[in-house]
């Protein structure tokens, strides 16, 4: 029986696309021009959904990524050049919208952030490792004096 089920799910994994998009365009907002919807499709997947935080507004069903893609076809309507459409929603909303934000000093923080947390996370992983190596080796106890040594043997012998 588990054959039959790990055969029927790799079919299935084989089947099915792996990536298949899942678009949420209503019929409603599509284009009757199809170089227009196309432009509209590909500027939509440039475009955070400001809801969902990690999904373009091309695959959001929020009402909010409806309202952009609306706008965003709105404005390709009204003749303006997909920078111009990329520029006027980042005026109103601010560059956290694109998903590939811009390297600039008011975007430093993203792009660099993650390179200084993993560097920090190094030098204490580092740090801890040789702390506790050090602790180990017993680099920290002085070595027994005579008189304790005598202590210690009378000690271990009276258990005998």
């Amino acid at each position: 029986m588990k054959r039959f089920l790990l055969a029927a799910l790799l079919a299935l994994s084989v089947a099915l696309p792996a990536s298949a998009p899942v678009l949420a365009v209503e019929p409603g907002e599509v284009l009757p021009d199809p170089a227009l919807e196309a432009r509209a499709r590909a500027l939509s997947k440039e475009l955070r959904c400001l809801v969902c935080q990690n999904q373009s507004i091309d695959d959001s069903n929020a009402p909010l990524a409806r309202d952009l893609r609306v706008l965003v076809r709105d404005r390709l309507q009204a003749g303006d050049s997909d920078a111009k459409v990329m520029e006027y929603v980042t005026d109103r909303y601010g560059d956290y919208v694109l998903l590939r934000p811009p390297f600039k000093a008011t975007t430093l923080v993203l792009w660099i952030g993650p390179f200084v947390v993993l560097l920090l996370g190094a030098i204490g992983t580092f740090l801890f490792l040789r702390g506790r190596r050090g602790a180990a080796a017993g680099a920290d106890t002085a070595p027994l004096s005579a008189d304790e040594r005598r202590r210690l043997d009378a000690l271990l012998r009276k258990d005998d």
